[in-house]
């Protein structure tokens, strides 16, 4: 009975002009287009530069955050009140003003102040463009500390050359068994109340076990498929490849799988259209990425925000997929992540079923 059911499904999608499609496409949109835009890393950031000394040592400094790739150079207003309106206009993001006798002040070992006025609407462009600009003054400013730059050697472990596609790819393969395993068997079990046909089923003698596999096996497939799409492309595209063995990766998102599949089966059998489903699906979703650790360190959070990471599976897979993918971490690297996923994800399971109601 439950491979009648499972071949229903499959011919289903099949039979759906959009899910084949979708399917096919959203994994390699999302690992053609994502690992290049979900960059966290501050580049082109507008600078003015008010040199008020017009002397060697200024424009020294003015060519080396001239060259920066860091920084685009905006130009050299007259005054810092020229360099402000700039800012307020939006022509630049910082504005550097160096003070009248800044390479007299520098050569006599002295510390001449230079003004930095950065742009905080966006926070981290402002921030983190001023810690580069103050690295830049400082090693001008104290020619001692760029002769201790010069004696301190920086190694890099696991990302060596610092890229970031690396960092995030792992990441992105949650984003595509939240659709593929939450949204879409929500969304056809929805689709089934909608039309009436799960009223057919519930009828028959198919069981209710049999009824909810037969659900959720076909789009487990499919999460295989589209992760095995992902790493080809990840391997094909960018030649980035697993460090440590690719079966944990796989562990990982079929446990991900399970959590996921099983809410969007909770959610599903609370509502009663797919627009209360989407919105339902979507609120809770968005919640649990940003509290994942997907795009900033969880350890930034407050702790009360901090303290959701332990009920948070996301958080979990993407701290042990960054472990096997990037590190190069063994089965004891991830335990207890694993054993965190699969009892959150046989907690949710059970109560999906529980919820489940088949009239007979």
């Amino acid at each position: 009975m439950l491979r009648h059911l499972i071949r229903k499904e499959f011919l289903q999608i099949r039979r759906n002009a959009f899910l084949p499609r979708l399917i096919v496409a959203f994994p390699i949109v999302i690992m053609c287009v994502m690992p290049w835009v979900m960059n966290m890393e501050v580049k082109n950031v507008k600078v003015d530069v008010v040199d008020n000394d017009r002397s060697t040592t200024s424009q020294r400094l003015v060519h080396t955050i001239e060259a920066s790739r860091y920084f685009i150079f905006a130009g050299q207003p007259a005054s810092y009140e020229a360099a402000l309106a700039d800012i307020e206009h939006g022509r630049a993001d910082i504005a550097v003003v160096i003070p009248r006798h800044f390479g007299k002040q520098a050569f006599a070992g002295n510390a001449p102040q230079v003004l930095i006025a950065a742009n905080a609407v966006n926070g981290t462009k402002g921030s983190i463009g001023s810690a580069y600009l103050s690295q830049i003054v400082t090693v001008h400013v104290a020619p001692a500390a760029a002769s201790i730059e010069q004696h301190v050697a920086t190694l890099n472990l696991y990302n060596k050359h610092q890229n970031y596609k690396l960092y995030m790819i792992p990441a992105l393969l949650a984003i595509v068994i939240m659709l593929m395993c939450g949204f879409l068997p929500t969304l056809n079990i929805v689709g089934e109340k909608e039309a009436g046909t799960i009223e057919q089923i519930n009828v028959t003698p198919v069981t209710k076990w049999a009824f909810i596999l037969a659900k959720l096996i076909p789009y487990w497939l499919i999460a295989l498929f589209v992760i095995t799409v992902c790493l080809l492309l990840a391997w094909g595209l960018y030649g980035i490849t697993c460090q440590g063995h690719v079966a944990l990766v796989y562990l990982l998102a079929m446990l991900l799988a399970l959590f996921f599949s099983s809410f969007g089966l909770l959610i599903s059998n609370y509502s009663d259209t797919m627009q209360q489903a989407i919105f339902v699906m979507w609120f809770f979703v968005v919640m649990l990425m940003l509290l994942s650790g997907l795009f900033t360190p969880t350890r930034s959070m407050p702790s009360w925000a901090y303290s959701t990471t332990y009920v948070n599976p996301m958080h979990y897979f993407i701290d042990a997929v960054r472990t096997v993918f990037v590190r190069g971490g063994g089965f004891a690297h991830i335990a207890h992540q694993l054993a965190a996923l699969a009892g959150i994800g046989a907690a949710m399971a059970l109560w999906a079923v529980k919820s489940y109601r088949k009239n007979h």
